[in-house]
Formats: structure tokens, C-alpha cells, sequence
């Protein structure tokens, strides 16, 4: 009887990891900001940005621990916090003409107690294509607060890049080129999630 038992036990344990999912988790743009730091006249001062339009999804295995990530950002929402710069960053600083939108495709690696603590991906911006990874500072996952049925995750992360691998050559060598990225994020699971999901055009 007790072999019986165990075989049973064990052949359920197998099935249940060989049939469980990856869960897709929606990103919200209303809780998802991409933001940075850049240098403003060769160390006078640092500016500050965010990127008010973002979509994509994370594709999150917690019984593997794997995970893939696909994010659009909208160049085009680009906010100093200050409307002439704005403007001065989409006509001049960047060719959001050309390439309105950047894209990061990465991989969730190194995980810890269950949780994701970098991500290794490529990151294009004016269509050039680039190793980036992240660091992730924090990676969390609970049923929402509100609706019971929905799961979301959120997380922090940042990287530096420099700005002249991707042909973002505005004011240099004045400037540095060093641009710290600051990212945090919010994703949701659930048709709901999906529909309200912002798809840029």
C-alpha cells in the first residue's frame, strides 16, 4: 500500500509540473513609467525624464523560475516635466520620426527565493540593437487587491547605458553620455488586463 501511495504521489507531482504554464501578465501603462538620468553640460547638472506610454507583456514560469519579457516604449512621450523640452527632445534630440518606438526583449535570470534579480535582454533605439541588462532591485507578485481572480506583478529595475552606442549623438562631447535608466513597472493577468492593455501604433 505504501508503494502504492508513492507511486501515485509521485506520478501527480510529475503531471502537475509537466502540464503547469507560464502565466502572461499584461503591463499597465497607467502604473508603468520608464524614467532616466542624464548628464546636462558635462556634470553642471542631471535631468530628469519619464516615458508616459508603455505596452508589452511578461511571460512568468514561477515553478521553472523562467521568465521572458517584450516591452514597446513610445518615444513620442517623452516628459522632462517641461514642455520646450519635450518638444526639443522629439524635433532634435531623437529621430522619433524615424523611430517613434524602442523595444526591449529580455530574459529573467538569476532568481533568488523564487524571484528574478536581473534581466538579460537587447534594448533598440533608433533601430540600432544593443545588449542591456537590468538589475532588478525588486520583484514582487500577489493576487490584486481588488479582484481577487487577478494576479499582478511589480518590479524596479535600472541600468546605465551610454546614449552613443544608439546613435543618440545631441551635444556630445559637451555632454556625457552616461544615461541611467530607472524603471519601474506593473503587470496584470486576466482578460481584462489584456483588453486594457495599450498597444502602440
Amino acid at each position: 500500500m505504501f508503494r502504492f501511495l508513492f507511486c501515485l504521489l509521485s506520478t501527480f507531482v510529475f503531471l502537475n509540473a509537466l502540464f503547469a504554464e507560464p502565466s502572461t501578465y499584461y503591463i499597465q501603462n497607467a502604473h508603468t513609467f520608464p524614467a532616466f538620468e542624464a548628464d546636462h553640460q558635462g556634470g553642471l547638472s542631471i535631468w530628469r525624464g519619464k516615458v508616459n506610454r508603455t505596452s508589452g507583456i511578461i511571460v512568468f514560469d514561477k515553478e521553472n523560475q523562467t521568465g521572458d519579457i517584450e516591452v514597446e516604449i513610445d518615444m513620442r512621450e517623452i516628459d522632462f516635466g517641461w514642455g520646450p523640452m519635450n518638444d526639443r527632445f522629439i524635433s532634435d534630440v531623437y529621430k522619433t520620426k524615424e523611430f517613434p518606438v524602442a523595444y526591449y526583449k529580455a530574459t529573467l535570470t538569476d532568481f533568488v527565493n523564487g524571484e528574478p534579480t536581473s534581466a538579460e535582454g537587447i534594448l533598440t533605439l533608433q533601430g540600432i540593437s544593443k545588449p542591456v541588462n537590468l538589475s532588478i532591485d525588486k520583484f514582487q507578485c500577489q493576487p490584486h487587491f481588488r479582484r481577487a481572480t487577478v494576479e499582478v506583478c511589480g518590479a524596479d529595475a535600472s541600468a546605465t547605458i551610454n546614449r552613443a552606442e544608439f546613435d543618440i549623438m545631441y551635444d556630445l562631447p559637451k555632454f556625457f553620455p552616461q544615461v541611467k535608466l530607472l524603471i519601474t513597472v506593473e503587470a496584470e493577468t486576466g482578460e481584462e488586463a489584456r483588453i486594457e492593455e495599450r498597444i502602440i501604433e
